[in-house]
């Protein structure tokens, strides 16, 4: 294990360092002020009452997995038997269990640059070896078949909608990609977490195209639980007995209050006030900052802004602490999510409501000396 290889989070010394500010504006965290249904919390006091504190079994518990193979019926056409399906800590116990199922030691998992941190971490713990490839506003942020050719691999891994720039993957490059996969033996993983938050068009579940993948999705996004600590995985038939081994041994089962919570999430009429609360978010904006910086194109899904900062530095890192400590504006500086330019970005969440971020954009625009 290869711990020693792996890199912390700047932006968890951002939300360290933003704690001393009282009038913190807050852009760096993609966390969801906004609470879970009603009957999501209602459901976890009935289950206290009921004093469900016992483990459940590895997978998980069966009703849950039945709704969520019956969300994928009713949201992407795709019949997933609830067997294939394990609710685990947070995606992060869904990650683990992908790469032990897909990869071995020195094992090579193909990344985008820019990407997720956790990715190339939990890689690094597991002997594994991450290959990183680059993309930008010029392939729409997403890998292709291209991509893939130059490299040997043993697994790939995308997101759709992409952390930290909020694209969404084309259906016919999602389609391609998989079938080149499968045609070269390589394991697809599909982080699916921010499905649900898009705004113009529907995310593809990659299950839509193939039923020999990994997907990965949670509730801490879209669902608004993140302390929950609750995401699955959906493995092929021919993967669940191996599946169910390394839950048994990695976490025994996911938290059962978290579950028994969850069995009340899909609440649609709740969810589109969620959705569409993150839609007027992502549009104010995204229409302010496109007034101070870059932005090489408008997010599709998650709660992310990627921005361009080259014409005030060359260095996200210094520049989102000069934002932090002399106006108080907290951001991600893009170097936590790889090397390719990301020197030159900063992330910022419109996780917070637009009289909160309104706030920011009137500390920047005073302290860039830009006029509204």
């Amino acid at each position: 294990m290869r711990c020693s290889q792996m890199s912390s989070f700047i932006v968890m010394d951002i939300v360290r360092d933003a704690l001393q500010y009282e009038d913190a504006i807050h852009f760096e965290v993609g966390q969801p002020d906004i609470p879970p249904s009603p009957k999501v919390k209602h459901a976890m006091i009935e289950a206290i009452q009921a004093d469900h504190f016992a483990y459940t079994e590895s997978l998980g518990l069966y009703d849950l997995r039945l709704k969520i193979a019956k969300h994928y019926y009713k949201t992407y056409g795709v019949r997933v038997d609830a067997k294939q399906i394990f609710l685990t800590p947070g995606t992060s116990g869904a990650f683990l269990i992908a790469y032990a199922l897909s990869l071995k030691t020195g094992a090579k998992l193909g990344l985008s640059d820019p990407s997720y941190p956790c990715y190339r971490n939990f890689a690094r713990i597991l002997d594994i070896d991450p290959v990183f490839m680059p993309i930008d506003k010029n392939d729409d942020f997403q890998l292709h078949v291209a991509d893939l050719q130059k490299h040997p691999l043993d697994a790939l891994q995308i997101s759709s909608p992409g952390n930290p720039t909020g694209n969404l993957y084309h259906d016919d490059n999602l389609k391609a990609l998989i079938a080149y996969c499968e045609q070269n033996d390589i394991a697809f993983i599909s982080d699916e977490l921010y499905h649900g938050l898009t705004y113009e068009k529907d995310a593809r579940s990659a299950l839509e195209f193939s039923d020999n993948v990994l997907v990965i999705n949670g509730f801490s996004k879209y669902y608004c639980v993140p302390g929950n600590r609750l995401g699955w995985i959906i493995v092929p038939k021919h993967q669940c007995e191996a599946a169910e081994k390394v839950c048994q041994n990695l976490f025994i089962s996911a938290p059962t209050l978290s579950q028994y919570g969850a069995l009340e999430a899909f609440d649609e009429e709740y969810q589109a006030k969620v959705k569409a609360a993150f839609k007027e978010r992502r549009d104010y904006l995204y229409e302010q900052l496109s007034q101070i910086f870059e932005i090489d194109a408008a997010p599709e899904g998650a709660f992310y802004i990627w921005a361009n900062v080259s014409k005030y530095s060359d260095d996200s890192f210094e520049f989102a602490k000069s934002l932090l400590h002399d106006i108080h504006v907290a951001a991600t500086p893009g170097i936590d999510f790889g090397q390719n330019g990301t020197n030159q970005y900063i992330r910022f969440a419109y996780t917070r409501s637009i009289e909160h971020m309104s706030e920011g954009i009137r500390r920047m625009r005073a302290y860039l000396n830009i006029e509204a």
